[in-house]
C-alpha cells in the first residue's frame, strides 16, 4: 500500500543542504516525490510510499543535516498520485 504525505519543514532550513540530505533520505526509505525551498523560508516536501517508509522518512525529516534546525514539521495527509518514479530537487 502506498501513502502520500506533505511536509513544512519550519526552522532553520534553507542554505543549510537540507534539500540535499532529504533526497538522500528518501533514497533510502524508497520514497519518492520532491523537495524545495518556499519563499517564506520554510521547506516542503511532497512523500510518497508505504508507511513504514514514510514514517523512516519523516523521523530523518525531523533531524536534517547537521547545519539545519528543524523546529516544526506540519504533516497533510494526501492521495498519492503516482506520479514520481524518484526522489526531486525542484527549484
Amino acid at each position: 500500500m502506498i501513502i502520500a504525505r506533505r511536509f513544512l519543514i519550519s526552522g532553520e532550513v534553507q542554505g543549510v543542504g537540507y534539500r540535499f540530505f532529504a533526497q538522500r533520505a528518501a533514497a533510502r526509505h524508497q520514497v519518492t516525490g520532491y523537495v524545495r525551498n518556499l519563499p517564506d523560508g520554510r521547506v516542503e516536501v511532497w512523500a510518497e510510499g508505504t508507511p513504514s517508509a514514510i514514517e523512516g522518512f519523516k523521523k530523518d525529516l525531523a533531524t536534517g543535516p547537521k547545519l539545519a534546525v528543524v523546529e516544526k514539521i506540519d504533516e497533510e495527509v494526501v492521495e498519492p498520485t503516482g506520479q514520481y518514479t524518484s526522489f526531486l530537487i525542484e527549484r
